[in-house]
This record gives structure tokens, C-alpha cells and sequence, in this order.
């Protein structure tokens, strides 16, 4: 079954501490009904940005590391699931529901399957 990433998009100024107990009760029954159906897979919340490091290759085949998300942007992402859908029809139903859930925009994307060796 493919597997579909649904991540929540907050602003760079975005406020965790705006997210009311009705909010998490909101997100905990969507993680319950995503497990119930048996589409949920994984789930996280991700630190703010400022946390983030950058990894970039150098010539020569040094990595250097920065303090920052990799790029500069207005939004970044603040949590995601990795669902099982049988189609981007379904992992887009559930997006719709934490669009809801989590009062914040979310992009839905399906995994590449890397072909069998």
C-alpha cells in the first residue's frame, strides 16, 4: 500500500502556546481514528526552526553544518503524519481532517517507491 506524508504548515511566527486543550483532543481522536482504520503508520511534531541545522556537501566532499532550516521561508513544517492510503484520494481525506484538527494549512504528498533490486 503507498505510504502518503500529511504535514502541517504553521507560520515562522507561529505560537504553540495558542494550542487549547481542544486542539490536542481534536488531533488525539484524528490519531485514533487514523489508527482504528489502519492508516496510521507514524506521527511527530517538530521543533520551531531555530532548532533546525543545515547540512550542505562542499567541494571535495566536505559537509558543512548551519544553525537554521535549509531555506528561508515564511512557513515551515511543525508536525506530519506518514500514512498507508490505498490512493491520494483517501490520504487526501485524511488531510482534510487535519487541516481541521490542527487549524493549519497541510500538503499531502505520496513516498516514491524505490523499485525492488
Amino acid at each position: 500500500m503507498p505510504q502518503y506524508l500529511v504535514a502541517i504548515h504553521h507560520p515562522d511566527n507561529y505560537d504553540p502556546s495558542l494550542e487549547d486543550e481542544a486542539m490536542v483532543r481534536e488531533i488525539q481522536a484524528l490519531n485514533d481514528e487514523m489508527a482504528a482504520a489502519g492508516a496510521w503508520f507514524f506521527a511527530g511534531g517538530l521543533q520551531s526552526p531555530a532548532h533546525a541545522k543545515s547540512l550542505r556537501r562542499q567541494p571535495g566532499g566536505k559537509v558543512v553544518v548551519t544553525d537554521g532550516p535549509y531555506i528561508e521561508a515564511k512557513e515551515h513544517i511543525g508536525g506530519f503524519w506518514i500514512l498507508d492510503a490505498a490512493d491520494m484520494d483517501e490520504a487526501l481525506a485524511w488531510g482534510r481532517k487535519a487541516v481541521l484538527a490542527c487549524r493549519a494549512p497541510v500538503e499531502v504528498r505520496e513516498f516514491l517507491v524505490m523499485p525492488a533490486e
